[in-house]
C-alpha cells in the first residue's frame, strides 16, 4: 500500500510515506488505490481508499490536510483548524501545491502521478513541509520557496532541515520538446548539464534541479536524501501520468510529526 521515505520516516517521531497503486477499491484505470479527487474516479471509492490508508498508517482521516493542486507555487501554513480539509470537510485553502505546519499529528498530503514530492523536516524547531513540484512547480522553485517560508515564518535554520525527494518521473523518462527545454534553460542556465539531448528532444533531471535549489538555500548535502525511484519505470507499482498515457489515478505523499 505504501513505501516509507528513507532518511525521514522512523515510525516513531515522524511518518513519511508514498503510496503505491495497490490496496484500494478503485476500478481501472484508477486501480486500485487512487487518492486523487481531481480524477474522474467515483468519489466514494476515493474516500474508501483514504479509509483503508488510514487503517494501515494509523493516521485518522480527520487529521489529514489535502491540497488542491494546480502546478503552482502557493504554499499554505496549516494548523489543527485545517484538519480533515479536502477529505472529511470542504477545502478552504484554495489552490495550493504545498503545506507547512509546526503542529504534531497533522498529516500533510500532496497528490502525485509523476510530479516530484519534496519532504522537508526541521527536527530542531519541529516544523515540516511537503510540496508537489511538477515541472512547472520546479520552474517556479516551489521547494526553495518552502525553505524560505520555514526560515522566515518559523525561524528554521537551513542547516537543520532534512529533505527527501520521493518517487517521480526521473531523467530517464522525462523527455521534453524544445519549447519546454528552452524554458528550463532560461530559468536554470547554470544547471544546463542536467539537460541531456535525446534525439530531437531533451531529458531533464528534475531531482537534480530541486536538490541544487535546496543547497542554494543553505541545506547541507548530507541532509538531502533521494529515494532514486522512477514512477514511469515502476508504473506497475506507482501511478504514472506519462506511463498511463494521461489516463490513470494518483498516489499520495504523506508527512506527519507524531506527538
Amino acid at each position: 500500500m505504501y513505501i516509507t521515505i528513507p532518511g525521514l520516516d522512523d515510525g516513531i517521531t515522524l511518518k513519511a510515506i508514498f503510496t503505491t497503486r495497490f490496496g484500494g477499491v478503485s476500478s481501472p484505470p484508477y486501480d486500485t488505490l487512487n487518492l486523487s479527487f481531481q480524477r474522474d474516479d467515483d468519489r466514494n471509492n476515493v474516500i474508501e481508499n483514504y479509509r483503508l490508508l488510514s487503517n494501515e498508517t494509523g493516521i485518522p482521516p480527520d487529521h489529514m490536510v489535502l491540497t488542491w493542486q494546480v502546478h503552482g507555487d502557493k504554499i499554505s501554513m496549516v494548523d489543527k483548524s485545517h484538519c480533515g480539509m479536502g477529505l472529511v470537510r470542504e477545502h478552504e485553502l484554495g489552490y495550493t501545491d504545498g503545506l507547512i505546519t509546526a503542529e504534531k499529528n497533522i498529516a500533510l498530503v500532496t497528490i502525485h502521478a509523476d510530479c516530484v514530492p519534496v519532504y522537508l523536516y526541521d527536527p530542531v524547531n519541529s516544523v515540516i513541509a511537503l510540496v508537489h513540484s511538477g515541472w512547472r512547480g520546479t520552474l517556479l522553485n516551489i521547494a526553495a520557496k518552502a525553505i524560505k517560508l520555514m526560515k522566515g515564518r518559523y525561524n528554521c535554520k537551513a542547516g537543520n532541515i532534512i529533505a527527501a525527494v520521493g518517487p517521480h518521473i526521473r531523467k530517464c523518462c522525462f523527455e521534453v520538446r524544445n519549447d519546454v527545454y528552452d524554458i528550463f534553460l532560461e530559468k536554470f542556465p547554470y544547471y544546463s548539464y542536467l539537460f541531456e539531448p535525446y534525439g530531437n528532444n531533451y531529458r531533464i533531471d528534475l531531482e537534480g534541479i530541486i536538490t541544487r535549489t535546496l543547497i542554494a538555500e543553505g541545506l547541507d548535502t548530507r541532509n538531502i536524501h533521494d529515494i532514486k525511484r522512477c514512477t514511469v519505470c515502476e508504473k506497475g507499482l506507482f501511478f504514472s501520468h506519462r506511463g498511463g498515457h494521461g489516463n490513470t489515478g494518483a498516489g499520495a505523499a504523506v508527512l506527519m510529526m507524531v506527538g
